[in-house]
């Protein structure tokens, strides 16, 4: 099955590792490390222009993709088709 992320971006859900609030998460020091060196290997994919509120953590072709979605956890829950 398919999960479509927002924007034109769409991922296979069984590359998905985990799904996060971003509010939830991000108070914790290990989730900002994880997301910066995320960000500094360049596999951050931001799928929005708005306020981001989940991150979805994919592993594509051996390596960790983060993307960064402003749909929630349980829209994103919702949304697989296929």
């Amino acid at each position: 099955m398919y999960l479509h992320l927002g924007q034109d971006t769409v991922i296979d859900d069984r590359s998905i590792v985990a799904m996060f609030d971003i509010d939830a998460c991000t108070v914790s020091k290990k989730t900002r490390d994880f997301l910066a060196a995320a960000q500094k290997n360049g596999e951050v994919v931001n799928v929005s222009f708005e306020l981001p509120r989940s991150f979805v953590v994919c592993r594509e072709n051996g390596r960790n993709i983060v993307y960064i979605s402003q749909l929630s956890t349980k829209t994103l829950s919702n949304r697989r088709f296929g």
